[in-house]
């Protein structure tokens, strides 16, 4: 029998995500070819110095813990919102680590970004180009096609990916209506490859942030198992009712002391010292006034440790490091 929960939270890897039971009835895929993610088994983003510390001293809350599971279990997206600095883009990376899902693909959304993006990038100007100076035979549209982040992640590999939706509140007002029917459905299409799926029925594309080419039949691409999602909010805007059904979600809150000290901890491999208590105790005391961040913290915490200043100084600095990010005035006192 699986156990709950299959992410606990410890930053220890494990392959726990094989204990996942099979999805419910209304959530199976049946994809192509079965694809092993590439470094499965490997810290996620090992090569990323800053998102590998990310993951490893992400601290989950308790209710954190549940949610990601229920989405792992249910194999829907997770919705996490919050305010600044609470950890919400680390979290994947944390997932990621511990249930050895691979690298991270990330798409980060602004006001311009449309679903077409997530998906694939197809270069028509390359392709003409390529075809006047290459035997017909050489000018294959898969050349000048690449598989955007969403797209990857929808491959039908043997484990979930992990996808990082990253400020989809910052979309233009379509974005998230655009991608209910992708992710109720698993799959998607690419109108190029389908119209030459006759003459080619299998091309050989590239996939989101590495050279690595992978088969696609007759342009249409379903997942096998569905991905682990993850859509962070800054709560700048409202979400249609039927994008926010299709979601797990996530709210994210302030830490209280108790999390800031294991959050400290984890970042300087020790106890906060008698000046980080003063600092974190400064910090929870201004949080009722206006949003922080809590690398704002971390960001003094280092340099009280590290710069060699008095206390005067420090205290100084650390108010310098630690202004509000919302309307209230940055010279407010701790």
């Amino acid at each position: 029998m699986p156990l709950w929960p299959v992410y606990t939270g410890t930053n220890e890897p494990h392959d726990g995500i094989t204990l996942l039971p099979p999805p419910p009835p209304w959530r199976a895929f049946n994809g192509g070819p079965v694809l092993d993610p590439p470094d499965a088994t490997a810290d996620a983003d090992a090569v990323s110095p800053d998102r590998t510390h990310r993951a490893e001293t992400y601290r989950a809350t308790a209710q954190t813990v549940q949610l990601v599971n229920a989405a792992l279990y249910l194999r829907r997206p997770l919705l996490v919102t919050g305010p600044p600095g609470t950890g919400k883009s680390s979290l994947v990376y944390a997932v990621a680590r511990e249930l050895g899902l691979g690298p991270v693909l990330r798409w980060n959304i602004t006001s311009r970004s449309t679903l077409h993006d997530g998906l694939y990038q197809y270069d028509p100007l390359s392709r003409l180009y390529a075809a006047r100076n290459a035997p017909a035979a050489e000018a294959g549209i898969e050349d000048h096609l690449r598989l955007g982040p969403l797209g990857t992640a929808l491959l039908p590999y043997a484990r979930p990916r992990a996808l990082l939706i990253d400020e989809i509140d910052k979309s233009d007002l379509d974005l998230p209506n655009d991608l209910l029917n992708v992710l109720e459905e698993g799959q998607y299409e690419i109108p190029e490859l389908i119209r030459t799926a006759r003459d080619t029925p299998t091309a050989e594309v590239m996939i989101d942030g590495t050279d690595q080419r992978v088969a696609v039949e007759g342009g249409r691409v379903r997942c096998r198992t569905f991905p682990f999602v993850v859509l962070t909010s800054n709560g700048e805007r409202e979400f249609p009712p039927a994008f926010l059904r299709r979601c797990v979600t996530l709210r994210l809150r302030q830490p209280d002391d108790r999390h800031l000290a294991d959050i400290v901890r984890a970042h300087f491999d020790g106890e906060p010292d008698a000046y980080a208590q003063t600092l974190i105790s400064r910090f929870l005391s201004r949080v009722g006034g206006g949003d922080l961040a809590t690398d704002q913290l971390l960001n003094a915490i280092y340099l009280a440790r590290s710069s060699g200043l008095d206390v005067d100084s420090l205290d100084e600095l650390a108010e310098q490091l630690m202004p509000y990010l919302s309307e209230a005035s940055p010279t407010d006192a701790f």
